[in-house]
């Protein structure tokens, strides 16, 4: 599986990049605090793979990295070969990029 940073993704977000982000964290979760990614919570993650770009990159978050892996391998199943996991997830961008953000 492919992984990047927060400090990559960071990067990614300040250069214009052209890539999709997509947070599959519940809702309340996202509604508490978000990077502006696309909402699309895991457990609709292949219902709603339309919605997901197959032709630039796309980053998977969630809090930790766990749920945004399980995200990633469902979608690879599915035929994807463009995507991402953010390690570490939204706490990751706290701890190191944004200690400001509200995570739980």
């Amino acid at each position: 599986m492919k992984e990047v940073t927060v400090e990559d993704l960071k990067r990614m977000k300040e250069n214009g990049e052209d890539f999709q982000l997509i947070d599959v964290r519940e809702d309340f979760e996202y509604q508490m605090s978000n990077l502006e990614g696309d909402n699309i919570p895991l457990s609709g993650v292949v219902i709603e793979a339309d919605k997901i770009s197959k032709d630039k990159p796309v980053v998977i978050m969630c809090r930790s990295g766990k749920r945004s892996a399980m995200a990633v391998m469902q979608l690879e199943q599915q035929g994807y070969e463009n995507l991402y996991n953010l390690k570490g997830g939204i706490l990751a961008w706290q701890q190191e990029i944004d200690p400001n953000i509200s995570v739980y």
